[in-house]
């Protein structure tokens, strides 16, 4: 089945209504993502994105981008009212006090200011929780950076959308061209809404009694279409069960005793290198350029226990992987995790590319990949606190999470600014680093998330990672010498 496609920019087609986030109630995953976090803070959701812009944006035309934009995608609009009592799912209700001020702010550096000084500061942004009575999204401008340059940051929460979806997001919202498009598009806003937590009950109950009859077909349509399947093919479901006993088990091997603990501090880290480059070191060995990104950063690791004094052979990471075909709707959270023990040990990266890549393949055929939104009715309906500990126990067992989603190829400007970087950092709920690439115009930028109680030696950490990505692409190279 194709898979989903990044679509042409808001500013040149005239979409009308946009269905990007337009589902009006949560899914149970992602009323999960929203309510966990209440109980337990290590499991807070935020995503963000840090935009290197190759100028300081003009404030005003940025503003009145955001304004446009605010039309285009009503979501951003939108608060989170949760029912009462864990009743229900929560919902997406309009802003009544709407204050694009509060969500939308500037601020400038002291002198001599540098990238990695934006990026400390843009994690502290991130790291505060959101005011969860308000939209869950804010934006930031940086600038006084010494290199003319200037740095955006957008803060979203992961109940919102994904990775993919967020790719989606940017790639409409962007636009193709430096100069300001006066007749491009717009939408009007939706009007406010006063919804409180009972009014989102009552929708979902009389929305229940009126959909009951056809649920319930449904549902029994859907019981023996599955005892049909069954019946013909006895052993594909016996392979989904065992694909199911396979996610739910804990990983292969135990978490590395250096990084056991979990906490709330976290760092930011980057790397960069070109998609042709890990391309080309991949393709010398046979692998993809996401199983290159994953050998790169097991190098890393590897490295970071030798220097330690506590080499270990393997480690547990998980793998989001993308559940979105294109009958998809944008926005909103497609994706599974793939957990595996990963071969750290290896200290030759063209066998550790081949290795990563048996199980990556391993990973993306299982046919259970959907169990985490498949579980999530069901934990919907327990206490949170006891489903927070659960999950805190599940996601502490992986040391490493990585996720690779395709970006934009093409130059994209944000108020006359071009966008010449777009480093990912997803949240670490749990798990001791959270490392995701995303490729942007030809560039792989990798934004690392560290849980420094996990990662004691933050620098250290950044450095090996480093190194791991060199070892990497030097397999590319001697390919490229030798010819």
């Amino acid at each position: 089945m194709a898979g989903p496609q990044l679509p042409p920019s808001a500013v040149d087609v005239d979409y009308g209504t946009i269905g990007w986030g337009a589902s009006r109630t949560m899914s149970d995953f992602e009323a999960g993502m929203w309510r966990l976090e209440t109980a337990e803070p290590r499991l807070r959701s935020t995503i963000a994105a840090v935009d290197v812009l190759d100028t300081t944006p003009e404030w005003k035309r940025l503003v009145a981008a955001h304004e446009w934009a605010l039309g285009v995608i009503p979501r951003f609009r939108m608060r989170v009212v949760d029912p009462p009592f864990g009743l229900g799912k929560p919902v997406w209700s309009v802003d009544p006090e709407f204050d694009l001020d509060y969500h939308l702010r500037r601020i400038r550096l002291p002198s001599p200011a540098t990238f990695d000084d934006a990026l400390d500061f843009c994690r502290t942004v991130v790291d505060r929780p959101f005011d969860r009575a308000r939209p869950p999204w804010e934006a930031l401008l940086v600038e006084g950076l010494d290199d003319g340059r200037a740095i955006y940051l957008l803060k979203t929460h992961h109940s919102i959308t994904d990775g993919m979806g967020g790719m989606q997001l940017v790639t409409l919202l962007h636009s193709r061209r430096r100069e300001p498009t006066p007749d491009k598009p717009t939408a009007l806003p939706p009007p406010p809404e006063h919804l409180t937590g009972f009014d989102a009950l009552r929708e979902q109950v009389v929305e229940r009694v009126l959909t009951l009859p056809s649920s319930v077909a449904g549902a029994g349509r859907a019981g023996v279409s599955l005892a049909s399947r069954v019946a013909r093919d006895p052993g594909a479901a016996l392979g989904f069960a065992e694909s199911l006993l396979r996610l739910a088990a804990p990983p292969a091997c135990p978490p590395s005793p250096l990084m056991r603990a979990r906490g709330l501090g976290r760092r930011f880290g980057t790397l960069e290198t070109t998609v042709d480059e890990l391309r080309a070191a991949a393709k010398s060995v046979g692998g993809s350029l996401n199983d290159a990104y994953l050998a790169a950063l097991l190098g890393g690791f590897r490295l970071y226990h030798e220097r330690l004094d506590s080499p270990i052979e393997r480690l547990p990471i998980g793998m989001p992987i993308s559940l979105r075909d294109a009958s998809d709707p944008m926005g909103g959270n497609r994706f599974g995790v793939a957990r595996f023990a990963a071969p750290v040990g290896v200290a030759d990266p063209a066998d550790r590319i081949r290795r990563v890549r048996e199980l990556v393949l391993e990973a993306r055929d299982e046919p259970a990949a959907d169990v985490l939104s498949m579980a999530a009715p069901a934990l919907s309906r327990l206490p949170v606190a006891a489903v927070a500990r659960w999950y805190l126990a599940q996601t502490a067992l992986i040391d490493l999470q990585a996720s690779n989603v395709a970006g934009i190829t093409v130059p994209v400007y944000m108020a006359g600014a071009r966008i010449d970087r777009m480093f990912p950092f997803a949240p670490a709920p749990g798990c001791g680093v959270m490392a995701t690439l995303v490729s942007h115009t030809g560039v792989c930028c990798i934004g690392v998330t560290i849980d420094t109680a996990a990662v004691t030696s933050p620098d250290l950490f950044l450095e090996c990672l480093s190194e791991g990505l060199d070892e990497v692409l030097r397999l590319g190279r001697k390919r490229k010498g030798a010819r």
